[in-house]
């Protein structure tokens, strides 16, 4: 299956100052995939080394002489490693900290050499060990799929061109069909397992079946690698994250995961479903000026899945609900309609997700986007009603903007806002940048 992230791969490739890369990405993204594809695509010879399951890999480790590493990388795998020809492999690279912090030297020693790691549970190691080789790798994150990578994979290429063309009248005239696949991604999500089984088979069930596997694989993760004091805390976070989205004020509440809990208590299970990847933290600001993250206020803020099709599985969502009628649009406060925009915008780079509430509460933006040089608040609709209060309170302070919203109804544009359909979340900041000419550092 087709993912975006190959163009940046190739890049990489291609560098003049490469060095080691790290594919970081929470577990069952599909990096291992995306890797070897890449290295089969654009190399003579993959050399493919598994440092959980093949246990000699720890004494490759046991000092940092590249010349013998490579030797016996390539003893390990049976494959010639030749600079420029072979990708050099090295997965689950979190189980052998010394093959993470191996790559300063190769960085330093044997730039020439294309190596690439990567690890179900590497942000977990990056944020615990120190031996990480700071300046001497470059990083790329691998996201679950996009709806525009569902198309793809559904054989639906002509939507997607229509999407990346930006050709309204198309999509106003295929309305119909692009609500119905939205409805299917919403269900199926991104996570490349279920998505190639939907794509094979259509079976809903199995789908299910294959997200309850991987939110049980993450369980397991948890109560193998957390923290023996924070498993219980973690978990308790993790199972709540449906109700959470479903409240009408979508602001994590520490009360509603225990009675009597108190920030200072959850911080460190948060942070530890954020850095294995399978949580995304949005945090509020308190003023709409660049950039954003100087008027950032950590101690608000929602708390999404890094994929819809799991949130609807973890929220026990029967298939009906999602896939029948425009309930899943309608329903639940709009939590899957948010999460779904959420996984759509994270992943374009230069942009940076907040949302914002004014002193008293009584106005909130559900996004607001710092992309490249440029502010866009955002108003998610799950549904056709286009009121909106908040954000034209918020735009009358702060008229230079231009605000997006994403809704169900057809792109249309005003003086200070542009609706774009929901579907197209995706191309939606590229679309309001084509609108007012262009964003400043785009």
């Amino acid at each position: 299956m087709y993912r975006s992230i190959i163009t940046e791969l190739r890049r990489w490739k291609l560098q003049e100052n490469r060095k080691p890369l790290v594919l970081n990405g929470a577990r069952q993204v599909g990096k291992t995939y995306i890797l070897k594809s890449f290295g089969r695509s654009d190399f003579q010879n993959v050399a493919y080394v598994n440092c959980d399951r093949q246990h000699d890999v720890g004494n490759m480790f046991v000092d940092y002489d590249i010349s013998r590493i490579l030797r016996n990388i390539s003893a390990i795998t049976g494959e010639p490693i030749t600079p420029g020809k072979t990708l050099v492999i090295l997965d689950e690279i979190q189980e052998v900290p010394a093959a993470l912090a191996a790559l300063k030297y190769f960085c330093e020693e044997a730039p020439e050499y294309h190596i690439a790691v990567a690890g179900s549970l590497l942000g977990i190691a990056l944020h615990d060990h120190s031996s990480f080789p700071v300046g001497k790798v470059n990083m790329l994150t691998l996201y679950p799929m996009t709806f525009d990578e569902f198309l793809l994979a559904l054989d639906k290429q002509a939507y997607r061109d229509i999407l990346c063309q930006k050709d309204w009248d198309s999509m106003q005239a295929l309305r119909h069909s692009f609500v119905e696949l939205l409805r299917q991604y919403y269900y199926v999500g991104g996570m490349p397992e279920a998505v190639l089984s939907y794509a094979t088979t259509g079976d809903i069930w199995e789908v299910r079946r294959i997200q309850n596997e991987i939110l049980a694989a993450y369980r397991n993760d948890i109560s193998k690698h957390a923290p023996a004091s924070q498993i219980a805390r973690i978990n308790m976070v993790w199972n709540g994250i449906p109700a959470q989205l479903a409240r009408d004020n979508k602001k994590f509440i520490f009360g509603a995961v225990k009675k009597g809990a108190r920030a200072k208590d959850y911080e460190t299970a948060i942070q530890w479903l954020v850095d294995a990847g399978i949580v995304v933290v949005v945090n509020r600001v308190n003023k709409a000026v660049l950039p954003l993250k100087f008027y950032e206020d950590a101690s608000a803020f929602k708390l999404f899945l890094h994929d819809c099709g799991l949130l609807g599985a973890l929220a026990q969502t029967p298939p009906a609900e999602m896939l029948v009628g425009s309930r899943v649009f309608e329903e639940y406060k709009g939590a899957f309609t948010e999460n779904y925009v959420l996984q759509q915008l994270r992943v374009l780079p230069e942009t940076f997700l907040y949302y914002y509430t004014n002193g008293d509460s009584t106005m909130e933006i559900d996004f607001v986007v710092q992309y490249g040089a440029s502010i866009v608040p955002i108003e998610v609709k799950a549904e056709e009603n286009l009121r909106s209060k908040s954000l034209a309170t918020f735009m009358k302070a702060n008229p230079q903007m231009r605000a997006l919203r994403l809704s169900m109804s057809g792109f249309r544009r005003q003086d200070w806002l542009i609706n774009i359909p929901l579907f197209a979340a995706g191309i939606s900041l590229e679309a309001v940048a084509d609108e007012v000419g262009g964003f400043s550092g785009k």
